[in-house]
């Protein structure tokens, strides 16, 4: 059990009334205003957690020093030993809120995410079963209110996606989606096998927080742009119009192509969010790795090439290998209702891994 020193909850406490006087003052710029109501809000709930364990580490002194009273009346003793094995548990659950609190937040919890699904081994099954990877995303996003704007798509001829590629709006996408990237894989009878065996297919998943322009500084000089006309599905202009649009940054090879759009603007526009976003997160990953040395989490590694999780049709089960839970859930998780219990498990197996480095 992690505990918090007394001094620092009296800090942390101390911190939030400053803040609420200084707010209370008449001759504050405007600017100052919104930056002190910034740092309230982001405080208010880990002072409000610390006052939680201060308040029950204060009734449980008062209750052990009745029990252990000999001149106390016997049936206050008896009453108070009753509430002590109560309290106690309360409080474990507060200190572990407070340390949870307290852990060093990922600044790019809050954001929206670019969500990259790409078929791997298994042909034309592996194009299907990155179909059905997006509608789950998709659906899921549905019922959280997010928001899912298809940037690019390279459909396969007998369904599903080659390479699909969403922006996902709304609060706290990268936060519960994050832990998605990875090879997602599939066993199951193809649509195409007459003899009725199960084959085995993989996808890759890889969700990005989303970056604005003040996040990844791209000097022009940086960046070879070419475009051509678009081809294969896409929509009215193809074989029209050079609205298609490749966009290469030279110092790290890294490619994006966009022609989903009929506008060469549009689709300029749309490889270059996609762009920050893929270097964003290449820049994240480095100083992760500076900070971490040699340890890696176990529940976010972001190695794109590692299997995270695998769809078995016949046993209709979900297997997520680096928790190590399956869930018999499996068209439930498809339809994008079941996929909340593996994204709460991965963020609570993530606490933990954190608050047990806390406490080394």
């Amino acid at each position: 059990m992690i505990t918090i020193p007394l001094e620092r909850i009296r800090q942390i406490e101390a911190r939030r009334d400053e803040l609420a006087a200084q707010m209370s003052r008449g001759d504050l710029a405007a600017d100052q205003f919104v930056r002190l109501s910034k740092d309230y809000a982001e405080l208010e709930p880990v002072a409000q957690a610390a006052s939680e364990v201060r308040r029950y580490r204060q009734e449980l002194d008062a209750l052990s020093y009745m029990i252990e009273d000999e001149e106390a009346d016997p049936e206050l003793k008896s009453m108070a030993g009753e509430e002590l094995a109560d309290l106690k548990d309360k409080l474990v659950a507060a200190d572990r809120r407070l340390a949870l609190a307290l852990l060093p937040k990922d600044a790019a919890d809050e954001r929206s995410a670019i969500l990259e699904i790409r078929a791997g081994t298994g042909g034309d099954e592996a194009a299907l079963f990155a179909g059905d990877l997006f509608r789950m995303y998709q659906r899921y996003a549905d019922d959280r209110g997010w928001r899912v704007e298809m940037m690019s798509a390279s459909t396969a001829e007998m369904g599903g996606f080659k390479e699909v590629v969403a922006a996902i709006t709304g609060a706290g996408v990268f936060a519960r989606l994050k832990f998605e990237s990875g090879v997602h894989r599939v066993q199951r009878v193809p649509v195409t096998e007459s003899g009725g065996r199960i084959h085995t297919s993989a996808a890759t998943v890889a969700v990005l927080p989303e970056a604005e322009e003040v996040d990844v500084q791209i000097a022009d000089k940086d960046l070879r742009i070419d475009v051509y006309r678009s081809s294969g599905p896409g929509g009215q202009s193809v074989n029209t119009t050079d609205s298609a649009v490749r966009i290469t940054h030279l110092p790290t090879g890294t490619v994006v192509i966009q022609q989903d759009e009929k506008s060469q603007h549009k689709n300029k526009e749309k490889a270059m969010k996609v762009l920050r976003a893929r270097l964003y997160e290449a820049e994240r990953e480095r100083l992760a790795n500076e900070r971490s040395g040699a340890r890696k989490s176990m529940v976010g590694s972001g190695d794109r090439s590692e299997r995270i999780r695998t769809y078995n049709f016949p046993q209709g089960r979900v297997t997520d290998h680096r928790i190590n839970l399956t869930l018999h859930r499996l068209p439930e998780i498809l339809e994008g209702g079941g996929l909340e219990e593996l994204v709460s498990a991965l963020i609570a197996e993530d606490e933990a891994e954190r608050l047990a480095l806390l406490s080394e």
